[in-house]
């Protein structure tokens, strides 16, 4: 029995540990954050108004800046772009409206960057109607993003949870079931 529970930490301690570094490339990074702090206005730039599903192509030159408003009525509280020919670890993103962004290839081969979590009522978290934002993309490392690169974007869709969220639901089911023979050994004495 010790030997087991030994193993079961151990293997949660390396779960742990990949988990903690499944974002340690810095390739083409992706920038999201306001415009302007609070300000309505785009200034020079034009604010294209988007819903909670738009699309947009990477600048040709592989680098630069969109700009969008959230003209969809609501607040977003997720964000998921999602694009074909960079690979996931290749990404890094920046980002001050939520609080995490993660990257995960699809099955179909597309790539996730989600960006999501918000604090409760926190005005300095998600996306507010009307509330200004520019994606930027940038290299970093060398590397750039392909120009023309195509994104749909959808806000407030289904999250996919993070990988230690995953890793401590499975502990904890993993340690109930190995608890049920104990339990059942004092119920029937």
């Amino acid at each position: 029995m010790r030997i087991s529970q030994f193993c079961a930490l151990f293997l949660l301690i390396v779960l742990g540990s990949a988990v903690a570094f499944a974002d340690s490339m810095n390739d083409p990074k992706v920038i999201i954050q306001g415009v302007g702090g609070t300000e309505v206005a785009c200034g020079p730039h034009t604010c294209k108004g988007v819903g909670l599903n738009f699309s947009f192509n990477v600048p040709k030159s592989g680098v630069g800046i969109l700009y969008f408003t959230n003209n969809s009525g609501r607040d977003w509280t997720s964000l998921a772009l999602i694009e074909k020919g960079v690979p996931a670890a290749d990404i890094s993103c920046q980002q001050t409206f939520f609080l995490s962004c993660t990257t995960e290839t699809l099955k179909n081969g597309s790539v996730e960057i989600l960006l999501s979590g918000v604090k409760g009522d926190n005005p300095r978290t998600g996306i507010e109607p009307g509330q200004n934002f520019l994606i930027q993309f940038a290299c970093s490392s060398g590397s750039c993003w392909p120009g023309g690169l195509h994104f749909t974007a959808h806000a407030n869709g289904a999250t996919t949870p993070e990988p230690g969220t995953v890793a401590l639901m499975v502990t904890g089911i993993g340690m109930i079931f190995s608890r049920r023979k104990v339990w059942k050994n004092r119920f029937n004495s």
